[in-house]
């Protein structure tokens, strides 16, 4: 892809600041191209971080035709940069934009266009443990018109910001709330696509919780409202006598989560067994109690590995034995050991980008 480089005006921001707070500071640029029927995807091109500008009639205002990712650049001990499987991201993203009715991008200049803004902005890539720069690309419906139709174009766009570590002070629990009253996504639906209603859809919930002490919902499928989906902001597994790790298999309203087929694939290696299974919500609150299962995590970009404490349902609190427990404990050193190339990588997960300067 030949990316234009547009440079960047005298009043652009400085480099990363020892203060930054996540979703809210990003970097100097960003990258951005258009897609329309006569001329396809075109004028690609990094330009300094801006606004959008949009006609109130666009597309994506009335019909959230739009999708988003999201993974991270992690600095090495070298000083370069390592990105993180880049390539399932992508691939989802073109799942996503398929199941929106959009236009696919070509994987390899999507890529292209990560490695480029990353190489631009690596000296944003924080050096402090556990941060990160979090990478956000998004693709959003442009044509004017109030029809009930696909979009006739496009814009895709990749900002980027840093990221500080998920849990400061080591891997601290959560409390998650287990909800029937409402759905996140049906089978058929969008729950796989990375869609914002998918995640409008949850926040009702989720608000409602936060007073009563839990930070995630866990949703239960939306037919029989049985069986454990995953969380609102990541997958989630449960761990069966220290030994095997059983998380909710792909539905079709489910999330695949890179992080989760990390954990699947790693996990033999590290010594436990692994499987995707359809669990019944009634069989995971009786081994807790029963202590059968003695951990509960979920799995995302960015806490990677997310113990959890308790399951809240129907007035009861379900405690679980570990949590943090020696399993997420050893599951989220290994993979983050992979991440910013602390370990050898066996499984080619990892990306290098080679920083301007660094030996």
């Amino acid at each position: 892809m030949n990316i234009t480089i547009e440079p960047l005006g005298p009043n652009a921001r400085a480099p990363l600041a020892e203060k930054f707070v996540f979703g809210k500071t990003f970097t100097n640029r960003m990258f951005m191209q258009h897609w329309s029927e006569e001329r396809g995807w075109h004028d690609a091109r990094i330009v300094p971080y801006q606004s959008l500008c949009f006609d109130p009639a666009t597309a994506v205002l009335h019909y959230g035709q739009e999708i988003f990712e999201g993974t991270k650049a992690y600095r090495r001990p070298d000083g370069h940069i390592n990105l993180f499987r880049p390539w399932e991201n992508t691939a989802r993203f073109n799942r996503s934009a398929e199941r929106m009715a959009m236009q696919k991008v070509d994987p390899e200049a999507h890529l292209e266009a990560i490695i480029t803004l990353v190489r631009l902005e690596h000296e944003w890539v924080p050096y402090g443990e556990g941060e990160s720069l979090y990478i956000r690309p998004t693709m959003i419906a442009t044509e004017v018109s109030l029809g009930v139709h696909a979009s006739r174009s496009y814009l895709h766009y990749i900002i980027t910001g840093p990221a500080g570590p998920y849990f400061s002070a080591g891997l601290k629990p959560i409390s998650v709330f287990v909800t029937d009253r409402y759905v996140r996504a049906v089978r058929g639906g969008t729950g796989a696509a990375k869609t914002g209603g998918n995640y409008a859809a949850s926040l009702l919930e989720s608000e409602r919780v936060k007073p009563l002490g839990y930070q995630q919902v866990l949703w239960l499928d939306a037919i029989e409202r049985k069986y454990v989906e995953e969380v609102g902001a990541m997958n989630i597994a449960f761990v069966y006598g220290g030994k095997h790790i059983v998380t909710p298999e792909l539905s079709g309203s489910i999330l695949e989560g890179v992080t989760r087929d990390s954990v699947l694939k790693l996990a033999p290696d590290l010594g436990y067994t692994a499987s995707e299974a359809r669990l019944a919500l009634d069989d995971v609150l009786r081994d807790i109690e029963s202590g059968e299962i003695t951990e509960v995590f979920g799995t995302g970009t960015a806490a990677v590995i997310a113990p959890v404490d308790k399951l809240g349902y129907c007035g009861k609190d379900y405690v679980v034995r570990f949590a943090p427990g020696p399993v997420a404990a050893h599951l989220y050193k290994a993979l983050t050991d992979i991440q910013y190339g602390r370990a050898p990588d066996p499984y080619g997960w990892t990306y290098k980008i080679e920083v301007p300067g660094v030996s």
